[in-house]
């Protein structure tokens, strides 16, 4: 896919360490686009790759045809957002969103009226003669905000831009800025460890593993559709276990085990073939009730597990149940609750089973 900002096959090497591992990956103008991963993925070498604080030891880097790779940042057409927000401590409200302005030589009429028209669109209008000390988290933050889209970038780039902020303000302001990059048009690259705030602020999420793309797609694809076992983890299927499957058609039959019983399933649209496999599936997508006896035949609604309760708390909202089977744990949220020891089945429908060959 061509798109506006473009990374062709970009490699990052520190020394002997190769950071990023062959990078594609083409953002179209004005989408929203998370970087998503663990510490250590690359996630934020490739963000400041992009913004050519990094030289790419292969590949290139081009926005609208325009390549890119060797020129400094100040050239680039791009803001960048730091997680410390990197405000000036001695300057004002207003001289800090005016910072890039001036170093450009704007005329001060015009970089006055473009100061006002940040502070209008953050809601900072009252603030303008206060220094960052003496504003709060999300103050400080749309300060920053307001200091990148000053200058009017082609990119906004923002590096873990929320991670500073208390939880609940962090909740307001991931859907400022959301609303606020859609308003503008302006195309964003979001670098996050979040994965509700990737999920809830971007149009295509691009999860990083080990210097590499693991998986892009839309919010939806990423999280309905996981292409291999480490996205189902990063992406809240959590629970697994071991199954052996048969495959035939358009059907997956799961063997009987030590603690499943027999099933058939959709295959669907799974590439697999029989043998070895695991299964994952969240914690909220399952159905538990009081062990009953197995019952004759394949079970067709689901994966049945069987398995003893250990251990029950309440996070609020439901239920959360630490369930053995034999040598396996698995977190099960309910909205009722199972007493410490009591057997218990947990039927998991074929939609929430995520399966994938065991290596």
């Amino acid at each position: 896919m061509e798109g506006y900002l473009n990374i062709s096959h970009t490699r990052v090497r520190y020394g002997e360490n190769e950071i990023l591992k062959g990078i594609d990956l083409s953002v179209r103008k004005g989408e929203f686009v998370a970087l998503l991963g663990s510490s250590g993925c690359g996630k934020t070498t490739l963000l400041r790759t992009v913004a050519g604080f990094n030289t790419p030891t292969e590949g290139t880097i081009s926005i609208g045809g325009r390549d890119v790779t060797r020129q400094p940042p100040d050239k680039r057409g791009m803001a960048l957002v730091f997680q410390s927000y990197a405000l000036w401590p001695h300057m004002t409200v207003d001289q800090n969103i005016g910072y890039g302005l001036k170093l450009r030589r704007v005329e001060r009429d015009a970089a006055r009226q473009r100061i006002d028209e940040m502070k209008a669109l953050l809601g900072l209008q009252a603030l303008g003669h206060r220094k960052p000390a003496e504003l709060s988290g999300g103050q400080r933050q749309r300060v920053a905000l307001g200091r990148a889209l000053a200058i009017n970038p082609d990119i906004l780039l923002l590096d873990e831009p929320l991670s500073n902020l208390d939880a609940r303000i962090r909740l307001t302001v991931r859907h400022e800025i959301s609303a606020l990059q859609r308003r503008l048009g302006i195309t964003a690259v979001h670098v996050t460890h979040d994965r509700e705030e990737a999920m809830v602020m971007a149009d295509r999420i691009v999860i990083m593993n080990g210097g590499e793309i693991a998986q892009a797609g839309t919010p939806q694809e990423v999280y309905n559709r996981p292409n291999s076992d480490f996205v189902a983890a990063f992406m809240g299927a959590e629970n697994i276990v071991e199954i052996d499957i048969e495959v035939s058609g358009s059907s997956i039959g799961i063997s009987e085990g030590r603690n499943n019983r027999k099933a058939v399933i959709d295959r669907g649209d799974r590439p697999l073939v029989s043998g070895p496999a695991i299964a994952r599936f969240r914690s909220e997508t399952v159905r538990m009730t009081a062990a009953a006896d197995a019952a004759s035949g394949a079970q067709r609604d689901g994966l049945v597990l069987t398995g003893q309760v250990a251990q029950v708390s309440y996070p609020g909202g439901l239920w959360r149940h630490v369930v053995h089977l034999g040598d396996t744990s698995l977190i099960v949220d309910a909205a009722t609750r199972f007493e410490e020891g009591a057997s218990v089945d947990i039927t998991v429908p074929d939609t929430a089973l995520y399966i994938f060959p065991r290596s």
